[in-house]
């Protein structure tokens, strides 16, 4: 019985960890990711930019092929 209780609250305790390890990190990436990169949260300016949006993504012009 001893066994069956330690082995039991061992794996109580290990989950509880986890669950508080994972909600801790989910809630630091939603805050993280809560504004745009730039702003910073409780202001209330518009929407400015660091950079331009085609260095996020890709090159700033398209690609040409040369043969």
């Amino acid at each position: 019985m001893n066994t069956t209780v330690t082995t039991l609250y061992r794996d109580v305790t290990c989950g509880a960890a986890a669950a508080l390890i994972t909600l801790i990190l989910s809630v630091a990436f939603i805050q993280s990711t809560s504004v745009p990169p730039g702003m910073h949260a409780g202001t209330t300016t518009h929407f400015v930019a660091l950079q331009p949006q085609h260095a996020w993504f890709g090159q700033p012009e398209p690609a040409v092929l040369v043969d």
